[in-house]
């Protein structure tokens, strides 16, 4: 064989960093060493994997065509060693989120996951529904769970379970006494919502259809909570997943609308990279999101 898997850490970091001295920080490697390592892998089948702009490297055409491979290939590798050591269910596994799925579910889910697989090394990154798949497809994140629907070539999407969104106000709010909120009171209301680009967002402008144009949308802001804060406030009404406002329901510091004529369902996502290799734990992951959606 004429490379090493180190040679392959070292190409598929500077992928992701497109920078060698960042590369070699990841790998606690020195830049001299990682700089050696892609050098050597390159001359050794006389090849350019990367297109050398400045201090930034970006992947050549060859480069970005064996990723995929050099991705699927330190990923078995990887699984290889897990399946020899002692602890069953050892290995890493890099999950990103978006917000409410992050906050209040995910969370959740790798307390059980390392409760059962106490080798497992789980990571979380939180993020919109964008940024999530964008980390997929560039192989920085093994699996994504998002609220948003995505159309991405390089994506495969499994719908995971289902969610609905819920309008709600502050318990002082005129609309809080009214049995059902018409579209006329919506869109005389100032509201405060997710950002773009998130899959909260995506499905209330779903949900609007025909009025989204006419709403006063105050205020953007992207945590959750900032949102609740704000409603509480009396600053405005919001739409946020049900799933993130059970416990301030419960507790009375906020309350729901009513809009039976307005569909606010949703599905929730899993997304995987096309070419991604499934390691051991990767599964395990799999099953228990198809455990957690029954």
């Amino acid at each position: 064989m004429r490379f090493t898997f180190r040679q392959l850490q070292v190409f598929l970091a500077t992928a992701r960093f497109e920078n060698v001295s960042r590369a070699a920080e990841s790998l606690a490697m020195s830049q001299s060493a990682a700089s050696g390592s892609l050098k050597e892998l390159e001359q050794q089948f006389e090849v350019q994997l990367f297109d050398r702009l400045g201090k930034r490297l970006q992947l050549s055409e060859l480069g970005r065509q064996v990723r995929p491979q050099a991705e699927r290939l330190l990923a078995q590798a990887q699984d290889f060693e897990a399946a020899l050591s002692t602890e069953e269910g050892s290995g890493a596994l890099r999950v990103g989120a978006t917000l409410t799925i992050g906050n209040y579910l995910a969370v959740p889910m790798i307390a059980v996951f390392r409760e059962r697989y106490t080798q497992a090394d789980v990571a979380l990154q939180v993020a919109n529904t964008k940024t999530i798949a964008r980390q997929v497809a560039d192989f920085e994140l093994d699996l994504g769970m998002i609220e948003g629907e995505m159309n991405h070539p390089q994506l495969e999407t499994i719908h995971w379970r289902e969610d609905e969104l819920q309008v709600f106000a502050a318990p002082g709010h005129p609309l809080a006494g009214v049995s059902q909120v018409s579209d006329d009171q919506l869109m005389s209301q100032r509201w405060i919502m997710r950002e773009s680009g998130s899959g909260t967002r995506q499905a209330f402008e779903r949900a609007m259809h025909g009025i989204l144009t006419d709403l006063d949308i105050s205020m953007e802001l992207q945590h959750t909570e900032a949102i609740k804060r704000a409603v509480e406030a009396g600053l405005g009404v919001a739409c946020l997943s049900k799933i993130s406002l059970k416990e301030a329901f419960q507790r009375g510091s906020l309350i729901p609308l009513s809009i039976p004529h307005r569909d606010f369902s949703r599905q929730l996502n899993l997304i995987l990279q096309r070419d991604k290799f499934h390691t051991a734990t990767l599964e395990r992951w799999l099953s228990l999101c198809r455990e957690t959606a029954q």
